[in-house]
């Protein structure tokens, strides 16, 4: 279907605007982590009298541009929202889809992952995945471990709440075990039992579709992230739009609760 829906797809953008603000941004500094709730594939195939599962198939020809445009930039981190713990509640057929997509992208994009020297992390609960996506998600990850480039996370099976309750029945089980005291927990501390342990916070979240909430997404790790939100589909999500995000994000102020 990646194949067949490619005609439904605004190409990327290469106009001479895109190029002039991809320069203005390149001039100050660049968010290091950018995440991305990647929201809207359904209602852009519904607009088009298509099924859901060609939206997402089109939104996955989205997800190659923006891990290009990403990876030019010099983005250090990349963390997209694939697939929630709540979104098992959608129709069987459209799940199944979904699960089988990490294995098309398999064979059609790892490759040039591993060319552009970008490496893979998988955020969430795998096990409930069906085996045959589980490994296509695990060659990902073997395949790219050793790149040192652009990191891009793909949260699959993931929810915020989840993750922090499981950090904490880890610290708690530490604590008891004499492995940690009581005393070395702070915020810093913390971060080493989340998934994102290692990894800077977003610096910038990016939510399509013209929703105007969060979704359980990375709830610890974004509490002083800018927030960016725009009425465009995930399928129709530009490289200039990403640079129209960026631009904005460095025309803001970050004072983290201080006056400057």
């Amino acid at each position: 279907m990646l194949d067949s829906i490619k005609r439904f797809v605004n190409p990327a953008s290469s106009s001479k605007s895109t190029e002039e603000i991809m320069s203005k941004i390149m001039k100050a500094p660049l968010p290091q982590h950018i995440a991305i709730i990647m929201d809207g594939n359904g209602r852009w195939a519904k607009k088009r009298g298509l099924p859901r599962t060609a939206g997402h198939a089109a939104g996955m020809i989205r997800v190659r541009e923006v891990i290009r445009a990403a990876d030019e930039l010099g983005i250090k981190v990349l963390t997209l929202y694939s697939f929630s713990t709540e979104n098992w509640k959608r129709p069987k057929q459209e799940v199944e889809y979904l699960m089988k997509l990490p294995i098309q992208f398999l064979k059609t994009d790892l490759q040039e992952l591993v060319d552009r020297n970008v490496r893979v992390q998988m955020l969430g609960d795998l096990s409930a995945i069906p085996p045959t996506t589980r490994s296509a998600l695990h060659e990902f990850v073997e395949r790219t471990q050793n790149n040192s480039g652009l990191i891009v996370n793909f949260a699959i099976n993931y929810g915020a709440r989840d993750e922090i309750m499981s950090a904490i029945h880890q610290l708690i089980d530490d604590v008891h075990s004499g492995k940690i005291t009581k005393d070395q927990l702070d915020e810093s501390f913390f971060h080493q039992y989340l998934l994102t342990r290692g990894l800077p916070d977003p610096d910038l979240v990016i939510r399509t579709s013209g929703e105007i909430r969060i979704s359980n997404f990375l709830l610890w790790q974004i509490a002083y992230s800018e927030l960016w939100f725009t009425e465009v589909l995930w399928p129709d999500f530009s490289k200039r739009l990403l640079y129209q995000a960026i631009d904005e994000f460095q025309n803001r102020s970050r004072r983290y609760g201080a006056v400057k």
